[in-house]
């Protein structure tokens, strides 16, 4: 019954949601889903969440999602909040790579090097509904093959959202690594930064990168590190110790293959919730937003550094460059899977916290 209640709230929200937008010929909407204790909003411009309410340990709603007010807010912003990042989520050195022999020149758009699959990534498209879909042609941002892809976003009981993204390349080989690149504060959107928020990170270790945030290619273990999050400890209590804060991939325990996963456990001691995630990727970016100016959110709150923080789960950053990261080459009737299970509470989990 939740999985049809869900659906029929989708439906109605698809015939009555449309605004229209001048930079494209599709239409971008706003789509709502409730059930249980949740009531997230969405938009097909990225595919991004726009919200997600959910009750502290007193029953009181809050917005736990960072974001804007306005579907030209999210048109316009340099940062993707909410969205779906690709092709190919994080960096790819020299905005380039190799594929069976060929090169591929990219998109720069960050110095010599490709963010999130170019400017005009994922991030910055119109996808279709009611499951977003979005085909992306061969060359686009440089990237070989045509692709479609779909995601689609699932609240199931009372206190969960599951997340599915799944891609299949129509002819060539090509590189996928798509990643939800929402930012969380679990005490609120409006609530400061996140520097109280406990974590805990199912990954022993990480893929270390270079001044450019590059991954080097090799695989360290985090024991001893300020990375250390094997056991649960805030944020802030070792964010001093790196140049700006978090911004690495680790690699997650539990082997090899497309099974579900923990990822990581966050608690927010004030208001008692707790998001615990799990996915089947190998891989999971953790950031805290270490950006160097304001945005202007939702309501007109205005977002510091490290007002939220980010949990991507995906393949191994520039992994097309580093033979020894899992592959990320998708092939005709090979197609692309990712899943991310996303649960709320406000009461401990197994993982003490």
């Amino acid at each position: 019954m939740a999985k049809i209640s869900v659906l029929l709230c989708f439906i109605i929200l698809f015939a009555l949601g449309f605004v229209d937008c001048h930079r494209a010929q599709e239409k971008i909407g706003v789509y709502e889903l409730k059930n249980g204790n949740i009531s997230a909003k969405f938009t097909n411009w990225g595919a991004s969440l726009v919200s997600l309410i959910v009750p502290d340990k007193n029953g009181q709603m809050a917005d736990v999602v960072l974001g804007y007010d306005s579907i030209k807010d999210y048109i316009n912003s340099s940062s993707p909040f909410g969205a779906i990042v690709g092709r190919v989520a994080n960096r790819i050195k020299g905005a380039q790579f190799t594929l069976n022999g060929n090169l591929h020149k990219l998109v720069a758009n960050e110095g010599h090097n490709t963010i999130h699959g170019g400017p005009r990534g994922f991030s910055r498209v119109v996808w279709r509904v009611i499951q977003f879909s979005y085909r992306s042609f061969d060359g686009e941002q440089g990237f070989p093959g045509d692709l479609v892809v779909n995601v689609n976003y699932m609240l199931v009981g009372h206190d969960t959202m599951i997340v599915t993204l799944k891609a299949n390349a129509l002819n060539k080989p090509t590189p996928v690594n798509l990643a939800q690149q929402t930012y969380w504060n679990l005490g609120g959107h409006n609530s400061g930064n996140i520097l109280s928020h406990k974590i805990q990170i199912f990954g022993s270790h990480i893929t270390p990168v270079d001044r450019q945030l590059i991954p080097t290619g090799k695989i360290v273990p985090v024991t001893g590190t300020p990375y250390d999050f094997l056991k649960p400890h805030t944020i802030g209590s070792r964010i001093k110790k790196l140049s700006n804060g978090y911004d690495i991939n680790y690699v997650l325990n539990g082997g090899k293959g497309n099974k579900l996963r923990r990822a990581a456990v966050v608690h927010h001691k004030k208001s008692g919730r707790v998001l615990e995630l799990s996915t089947t990727a190998p891989g999971m970016q953790f950031f805290t937003s270490n950006w160097n100016k304001d945005f202007k959110g939702k309501g007109g709150y205005i977002y510091k550094p490290h007002a939220g923080l980010c949990l991507e789960t995906q393949g191994f950053p520039d992994a097309v460059n580093h033979p020894n990261f899992p592959s990320q080459i998708v092939r005709k009737g090979k197609p692309y899977s990712h899943s991310m299970l996303i649960k709320f509470s406000t009461t401990s989990p197994s993982a003490k916290l």
